[in-house]
């Protein structure tokens, strides 16, 4: 626990749009900066358990702050930091499009939306703990490279026949089928 705590001063001290907002109540307030954060998380913790809305809530936390720190990496001129938003943006795409298949069984579980908080958290979690990165690097990356080139030739497959299909309707499109301006 000691360790846990030691991160979250370190956090604190840092400077981010976070601490910005938690320096900026400290003064008004007159609170702690650590006291107004646990307060922040007690309460955030509460209503994913009982508030009404927690979806909407968790969506917020993991889309936010990720979007506002990828529009900051790609103002940076550091690529690291791209690199390590755009693996956030895989990994949350696959979760999302996993949870669509399963949103109406997992939200009827309780503190469904406390664990997919925890695990997004995670995923934007600093460098040595970022689950994205990991998720990426064990999993992700591993299947992509197994399955790559069968997928770009569904891919390729697939493009050509639009692009067939799209060029036959243009054909077989006579001009008196096209939209005309109606006379007055």
């Amino acid at each position: 626990m000691d360790g846990l705590s030691q991160r979250v001063e370190r956090f604190l001290e840092q400077r981010n749009l976070v601490t910005d907002v938690l320096g900026a109540l400290e003064a008004k307030t007159g609170l702690e900066k650590r006291y107004l954060a646990a307060g922040a998380v007690t309460l955030l913790s509460l209503y994913l358990l009982f508030g009404y809305g927690a979806s909407l809530l968790c969506n917020l936390i993991g889309f936010v702050y990720p979007a506002y720190a990828s529009i900051k990496a790609i103002e940076s001129p550091s690529k690291d930091d791209d690199t390590v938003w755009l693996t956030y943006w895989v990994v949350y795409a696959l979760f999302g499009l996993a949870e669509f298949f399963s949103d109406l069984l997992l939200s009827w579980f309780p503190f469904y939306y406390v664990g997919k908080c925890a695990f997004l958290l995670f995923c934007m979690a600093p460098r040595p703990w970022n689950g994205a990165l990991m998720l990426y690097q064990r999993v992700v990356r591993p299947l992509f490279l197994r399955h790559h080139g069968a997928v770009d030739r569904i891919v390729n497959n697939l493009s050509g026949r639009a692009l067939d299909t799209a060029a036959g309707i243009t054909r077989n499109v006579k001009p008196s089928q096209t939209l005309q301006p109606k006379d007055k």
